[in-house]
């Protein structure tokens, strides 16, 4: 069976902390895979909200997902303390893919609970087309 594999960062240039919420676990006791998800919308929308923009207001553009990959790598429950680090990389001319490492301490160690990446591509909502990455945006991603 081939995996997802996912060629990380070695930097994170943002990171929160986000704790794991009852309605986060699944009937295995443990976060659920949609809960993941969730998380790594939360730490995407207070990433933005550090370099100045959101999804819609992104320095005269907006922001639309266009993939998402998740390759988890550990379990977490309810009450555990996740950080999540963000970085942007792959700048092109209409997106940048953001990374994301969601790990946790536990017994003194750091235990590594996922990793992900989104693709976000510019995107025009008003005329419903894809746009350039501003240079303000540009600037704030690297």
């Amino acid at each position: 069976m081939a995996r997802v594999k996912i060629d990380m960062p070695a930097s994170y240039r943002f990171s929160t902390r986000i704790p794991v919420r009852i309605g986060d676990v699944n009937y295995g006791g443990h976060v659920g895979n949609d809960a993941i998800v969730s998380i790594l919308h939360e730490s995407r929308m207070q990433y933005l909200q550090a370099i100045g923009c959101t999804e819609l207001k992104a320095y005269g553009t907006g922001l639309i997902m266009a993939d998402l990959a998740v390759v988890y790598k550990g379990e977490s429950f309810y009450g555990d303390q996740l950080t999540v680090a963000v970085a942007a990389d792959e700048i092109s001319s209409v997106g940048f893919d953001l990374f994301y490492r969601i790990s946790m301490e536990k017994e003194g160690k750091t235990v590594l609970v996922a990793e992900a990446k989104t693709a976000m591509i510019c995107y025009d909502y008003d005329n419903h087309k894809v746009s350039r990455v501003p240079d303000a945006l540009k600037q704030q991603l690297i």
